[in-house]
């Protein structure tokens, strides 16, 4: 399994509504494709930092799905206008767990 963990830093003050958004719309829609998710986690050091753990079956299959989710309709028109503006930065570190020791 390839895993992301994306490092998101929101503007001061809307990690909470970020996330509401997050959880209620673009998580349903991920499982939707097939990525798992895992989290979000909320980073105990600065409160406007999250982060999340994206599974995907392969690298082969990561980039088809991700494209899916970020050039769907729900994406493209709902998400990106409402949650880009939100974002201060983000990063992302993409691993393999070849041993499966990820349990989603």
């Amino acid at each position: 399994m390839i895993i992301e963990m994306p490092t998101y830093k929101t503007k001061p003050g809307k990690r909470t509504e970020f996330l509401e958004i997050f959880r209620s719309k673009s998580v349903p829609a991920h499982t939707e494709i097939g990525m798992k998710i895992l989290g979000p986690f909320l980073s105990v050091e600065d409160p406007d930092t999250f982060f999340f753990m994206r599974g995907f079956p392969d690298l082969a299959s990561r980039e088809p799905m991700k494209a899916k989710f970020y050039e769907g309709a729900l994406w493209k028109g709902e998400l990106e206008n409402v949650l880009m503006p939100m974002l201060e930065k983000y990063e992302v570190v993409l691993a393999d767990d070849p041993e499966g020791l990820v349990h989603w």
